[in-house]
């Protein structure tokens, strides 16, 4: 083969390894978890990945581990906080549009049915709604319902504020793996 034609496959392999390289470094980028908001889930400290560009071609599920960037409201509520409209929320989706959810003696229900989850640190020890999400709006709770700041506080996430869905932990060792959620209602 000639030296050219060689030298021509390396330069597009390497172009091409550098181009799926960008790619990937722009859909998938790493976070870390400063608060218990989402204990037991995640932990202080834990550092995720999340894939930003999964929401582009699918819709979040229910119990999707999602980041966003703050509401209006929130940055409202959260004011002198040092919050900017760019600081990373991680939270799990509960409701989605047009569902309706209600909160009540430690459940939460969506569309009147009771939500299973083995994943929280405790049952919520509030009441809330029932609401019914607008057509373009999320409703996210932390899994440390009675610790988190989320959307019984400052309401639904816009589908135009979120970030990615947080799909593995990779620190600390002990901890790697992914963060897929549970499959039941």
């Amino acid at each position: 083969m000639p030296r050219i034609r060689i030298r021509a496959i390396v330069i597009m392999a390497s172009a091409l390894f550098g181009f799926s390289t960008a790619c990937s470094a722009n859909r998938y980028r790493t976070y870390y978890i400063p608060s218990e908001s989402m204990a037991p889930t995640l932990a202080v400290n834990d550092r995720i990945v999340t894939d930003r560009a999964i929401y582009h071609t699918t819709s979040p599920q229910r119990r999707d581990i999602v980041l966003f960037r703050p509401t209006d409201r929130l940055l409202e509520m959260m004011q002198g906080a040092n919050i900017h409209s760019d600081t990373p929320f991680v939270k799990r989706v509960i409701g989605l549009p047009g569902d309706t959810i209600e909160i009540k003696q430690g459940t939460v229900y969506v569309n009147n049915q009771p939500l299973q989850e083995t994943y929280i640190a405790a049952p919520p020890d509030y009441a809330w709604g029932p609401e019914t999400l607008p057509s373009d709006a999320f409703f996210v709770l932390g899994d440390n319902r009675n610790n988190a700041f989320d959307s019984h506080f400052w309401g639904y996430v816009p589908r135009d504020r979120l970030i990615g869905k947080a799909f593995m932990r990779y620190w600390p060792p002990n901890r790697f793996g992914s963060l897929e959620p549970e499959t039941a209602n």
